[in-house]
């Protein structure tokens, strides 16, 4: 069993839906709780938007103290932890990255991005040895070399492990929230096959570098 936390202090860099999406995308072929220990309960409201559509077992507005129990819960292969995204909730992801296996970092395409997600790496990440690698998430294919530039950025300028693929900017992602959508409830067509697509990558990534025996072909 591995615990995944999601994490970053600088908010809205899309922490919930990298939680909620690659949980539905690891639940394909794993067993998988999705636990919310960030006050502002942005899982727990898509989770019930979704309803019954949930493809994994969820923990919502949970305490961050009761992660050192979770371990021991051997029925799950991924534990995947959507952490608060702010300065003052500091104590409560430090004490998620105690527990956890690897850290998730999402990082947007946006300068004032960068200080807080290389606090929280250097910081808080680095000094527990923690295994980590950075997400780039809303990535608008439009803009030319965007991509490109934070991936150099990323490479070059920070010497940050990050992943290899990265997530889109899709309405369809945006929208997901709000109609309590999954990338395991989402019908194949040109709107989705994008999101549906990226989320698989990232889980296909993340498996073969936690649980190289059991990734098998995605």
């Amino acid at each position: 069993m591995k615990v995944i936390a999601v994490a970053n202090q600088k908010g809205g860099v899309g922490k919930t839906t990298v939680a909620m999406q690659l949980g539905a995308a690891l639940a394909g072929r794993h067993r998988v709780l999705v636990v919310d220990v960030d006050r502002q309960q942005s899982t727990v409201w898509w989770a019930e938007n979704a309803r019954d559509r949930l493809p994994f077992d969820f923990a919502g507005s949970q305490h961050p103290n009761m992660l050192g129990r979770l371990t021991e819960l051997t029925d799950y292969d991924y534990i995947v932890v959507d952490t608060p995204g702010s300065l003052e909730d500091t104590a409560v992801l430090e004490t998620v990255l105690d527990a956890a296996d690897y850290a998730i970092v999402p990082l947007t395409p946006e300068p004032l991005a960068v200080d807080p997600t290389m606090r929280t790496v250097t910081r808080l990440i680095e000094p527990r040895h923690l295994r980590h690698g950075v997400l780039l998430n809303r990535i608008d294919p439009r803009v030319p070399g965007q991509l490109a530039h934070w991936q150099r950025l990323l490479d070059v300028e920070f010497g940050l492990p990050r992943f290899g693929w990265h997530l889109r900017q899709y309405k369809a992602q945006a929208d997901a929230p709000v109609l309590g959508q999954l990338v395991s409830s989402m019908r194949h067509n040109r709107r989705t096959d994008g999101v549906i697509w990226d989320i698989t990558q990232i889980a296909a990534e993340l498996d073969q570098l936690l649980s190289p025996a059991l990734a098998g072909r995605w």
